[in-house]
């Protein structure tokens, strides 16, 4: 089993902040192994996919009242049948016990979640394996992150097989979008999904996408709700100031996980034009789990300069970071346009590299050369939905 502590510290730091810590993340990120890694001197585990679980927690204060040690998981507790129920009355009356239940989506996604226990749960969003978490994968290759992607069993597989993909992808359909949207039509929900992780990276046009998939509008439209309430999407939106030559409307569509991507492109062996892309993925990953609090956007103008991920930290302070496989590329260009804007903020170009960050100037821009890692944080805070 490899450790990963950084998402540890993430439970323990939200059960300081509420008695409930909701495990979120896609089919097999890993959300049970870590849970089991908190120990069973330290837990007691339900499995909310046996049947028997139902009994278990039937009567909620004598299951609670029997629990003998101080963390209590739920893992998919959205199976129970009145799962916030349980967690409502173990947050409320027996407050010394920490609660950790997992499951893909949000609460609010599933119809049995009567309650979404607002003031008593924060969230911690699982991810893939991150660029972080690479060396305590046996110092796992970047090149082999980006191809295989970051499920553990992906990333620890010998091979790339395309039947785990496949498998994966019948499984997120019948065991999380049929069951919570109830949508019936697997073929037309994996046809948008896997136009969609073709296309990641760009542009997202709801009208181009429904006239390339031969469905509606509302059709694409619901299905990518689902696909970001799963967390199989995410919609990085556009920076906007006021500027009139900014491209206000159009959010750029990312998938989960460079291994789908690849895979949903046909990119099988990688080429080396191939890495910049999924390298751009990896990084917002990264900015996904160290700034869980913190908006994502991307800024592009009406004449094609673009800045990768835009962080806006306040009024007066936002981050620019550009993605390159190589830094060597670097054309400040596009970064010069958006600082003559946006004064103020740090300038980033991140890159895979195992030597210490520097700093380039270019002309009265200062620009930090670094990997992922250099990026820091402010102290965790948790979402509430």
């Amino acid at each position: 089993m490899f450790g990963r502590p950084f998402w540890i510290n993430r439970i323990e730091e939200a059960w300081q902040q509420a008695p409930i810590a909701w495990l979120s993340g896609v089919r097999r990120c890993g959300k049970t192994t870590l849970t089991e890694s908190l120990g069973p001197e330290r837990a007691i585990y339900v499995n909310c996919d046996l049947p028997i679980s139902e009994e278990m927690v039937r009567d909620p204060l004598i299951f609670y009242r029997s629990c003998t040690k101080a963390v209590v998981v739920f893992d998919e507790v959205h199976q129970l049948g009145d799962p916030s129920r349980i967690l409502k009355i173990g947050a409320d009356t027996f407050p010394h016990l920490k609660i950790l239940a997992t499951g893909s989506s949000t609460l609010a996604a599933s119809k049995k979640f009567r309650d979404t226990l607002t003031g008593r749960k924060r969230v911690v969003h699982l991810l893939p394996v991150t660029w972080g978490e690479l060396p305590a994968f046996g110092n796992m290759p970047v090149t082999k992150r980006l191809f295989h992607g970051g499920l553990p069993p992906a990333l620890l597989a010998d091979t790339k097989p395309p039947s785990f993909y496949r498998e994966w992808m019948d499984s997120f359909f019948a065991r999380d979008i049929h069951r919570l949207f109830e949508f019936r039509d697997m073929n037309r929900f994996n046809a948008v999904f896997e136009y969609l992780l073709r296309q990641s990276g760009g542009q997202f046009l709801v009208t181009k996408t429904a006239t390339a998939v031969g469905v509606t509008r509302p059709t694409v439209e619901s299905h990518l709700r689902a696909l970001e309430i799963t967390h199989a999407i995410t919609l990085v939106r556009p920076f906007f100031g006021g500027g009139q030559s900014e491209i206000v409307k159009q959010p750029k569509v990312y998938g989960f996980d460079t291994g789908f991507v690849s895979h949903a492109r046909g990119w099988d062996p990688l080429r080396p034009e191939d890495y910049g892309a999924l390298w751009e993925h990896l990084v917002l990953e990264h900015l996904q789990a160290h700034f869980p609090d913190t908006t994502i956007r991307y800024w592009r103008d009406k004449a094609g300069r673009e800045v990768d991920f835009v962080l806006a930290h306040s009024r007066d302070r936002v981050d620019a970071i550009e993605c390159k496989w190589d830094p060597r590329s670097f054309d400040s260009a596009a970064l010069q346009t958006f600082r003559s804007y946006y004064p103020n903020g740090r300038n980033y170009v991140v890159a895979p590299s195992s030597e210490p960050g520097y700093t380039r100037q270019f002309g009265n821009l200062e620009v930090r050369v670094c990997t992922p890692s250099e990026l820091h944080a402010e102290p965790a805070c948790f979402m509430e939905s």
